[in-house]
């Protein structure tokens, strides 16, 4: 049987510590399915379809690794696709407090699903898409951060 993770998130933008995670994640699972989530509460720094690109363009070399949008909860888009796992990755407790509920919450609504969290490598932990679009925001050079050049993705998003 396949073994495929749901990784979800917004991913706006997606770091070098979502890539790691993806990265380890291939150890563990057949396939990884990277899923950006269009959150209705959240107003998106770089466009969907532009982060879907530059996502498709880090892992092209990786047959393994999908990326897909979705408008839904998790856990129905998870089942949608067979997964039957979800990755996440933890910087912090913070994150595992957070994650945990949302763990929780996923396997009642799909009773198959088993969340696996990735400790955050040492290295990436203090990077987040949240810190990096403030630098970004205010003129700061962010790509020491990104697996993807961000003079690409500036010019994508001023194509779209």
């Amino acid at each position: 049987m396949k073994r495929t993770a749901l990784f979800p998130g917004s991913f706006d933008p997606f770091t070098k510590g979502h890539e790691d995670i993806v990265v380890r994640g291939l150890r563990l699972f057949d396939e990884v399915v990277i899923g950006i989530g269009n959150n209705a509460t959240k107003k998106r720094y770089f466009p969907l379809d532009v982060m879907k690109e530059m996502i498709e363009k880090t892992f092209s070399d990786q047959k393994n690794v999908k990326v897909v949008t979705y408008d839904d909860l998790t856990a129905h888009t998870a089942r949608e696709l067979g997964a039957t796992f979800l990755l996440r990755g933890l910087r912090n407790t913070t994150d595992f407090e957070y994650e945990n509920g949302i763990s929780q919450v996923n396997r009642y609504l799909y009773e198959e699903i088993e969340t696996v969290f990735l400790i955050t490598s040492p290295m990436l932990a203090p990077i987040s898409s949240s810190i990096i679009r403030d630098l970004h925001r205010y003129g700061q050079r962010v790509d020491d951060f990104l697996p993807y050049s961000l003079t690409e993705l500036n010019k994508l998003n001023h194509e779209g």
